[in-house]
């Protein structure tokens, strides 16, 4: 078998994590690209196996390369951290914690070579900061445990490609913090992840700060010419195919129809509005930059609707396509 070997977090115990993560790990079609090994709590994935009416052989390895793939068999790396009587649907300090400590050992099994991507299933941020770990998210604490000091969001979906220049800060900080390089740099990021990504020749559009990308000073004070416009000319300057600052509802109208291939955008809504639009089965996360492939689903852990089986896993499956597409070349055996 060359498929590559998937490292995947079964994110927050208490949210929807362990049943979207079953449900895709059955799909026959995951199976045929990719040889995935959850890292988790197997007591934990029975009881979502149970409860979605699966029918799934959970079985703990110790490592990845002792996993054995067979129709109905999910492997499991049981960090066994969560209480067998932990609630569905409630902020929890100890699956927090766990969660944290999933990313980890995913993240060195990815940084070591034993799996060439991680997909992660969604954490919760308060439980994650109550279970003593401050990170706003997957995207800084993945950026974190392999030392990287600066990574991009990006959302992908069938129909339209997203990265940010800024994500998990508040609106006045966002623009106080887009400057030239940090332009560039994510330009270039978003440029090699869709070269990745099979499109080695993409077209990308980045949005302006304000509206109508300011309409030559009209609008704000100068942010365009100042901020974007001179990260922007340097990547032309190197063949990248960018074109902008433009007005972000104008650019989001021609990119879903095909006219672009990727969308820069400045701060965390102007980019993730539009993507939630199509829906949360359609979009998954990837983090650009990083040493490791890392995609996760474009949706929370849903606490309102743990537990109960309706959880849609689409997004899971799309998530764990897109690393098993985008991982490096993958090691026989």
């Amino acid at each position: 078998m060359t498929s590559p070997r998937i490292a995947v977090t079964m994110g927050d115990g208490a949210g929807v994590g362990p049943e979207v993560t079953v449900r895709a790990l059955l799909d026959p079609a995951i199976a045929e690209i990719s040889r995935c090994v959850v890292v988790g709590d197997a007591a934990r994935l029975r009881t979502a196996a149970k409860i979605v009416g699966a029918d799934a052989d959970i079985v703990t390895v110790d490592t990845p390369g002792d996993a054995v793939f067979t129709p109905g068999r999910i492997n499991v790396i049981d960090l066994g951290l969560l209480p067998e009587d932990l609630p569905f649907g409630q902020i929890s300090p100890v699956a927090g914690d766990a969660a944290y400590h999933y990313v980890r050992v995913a993240s060195e099994l990815a940084v070591s070579g034993a799996v060439q991507a991680i997909c992660t299933a969604p954490l919760n941020k308060e439980a994650l900061h109550a279970g003593g770990h401050r990170y706003p998210g997957h995207t800084e604490l993945l950026a974190f445990l392999t030392g990287t000091p600066e990574v991009s969001m990006m959302l992908s979906t069938h129909r339209v490609n997203v990265i940010h220049v800024t994500t998990h800060i508040g609106l006045i900080d966002a623009v106080d913090r887009i400057e030239p390089g940090l332009v560039e740099r994510t330009i270039r990021r978003g440029h090699r992840a869709m070269v990745d990504a099979g499109r080695p020749h993409p077209k990308i559009g980045v949005c302006g700060i304000n509206p109508h990308a300011g309409e030559n000073g009209l609008f704000g004070r100068g942010e365009e010419e100042t901020k974007i416009i001179p990260g922007v000319r340097a990547c032309q300057a190197d063949g990248i195919d960018a074109v902008g600052p433009l007005p972000a509802d104008t650019l989001f109208f021609l990119a879903g129809r095909g006219d672009y291939d990727l969308v820069v955008a400045m701060f965390h809504d102007q980019g993730h509005g539009p993507v939630k639009v199509l829906g949360l089965e359609a979009g998954v996360n990837i983090t650009v930059g990083l040493p490791v492939i890392r995609t996760s689903v474009d949706h929370g852990t849903a606490f309102d609707i743990a537990g109960t089986g309706t959880a849609d896993h689409r997004s899971m499956v799309e998530a764990l396509r897109l690393a098993a597409t985008m991982a490096p070349q993958p090691v026989a055996g």
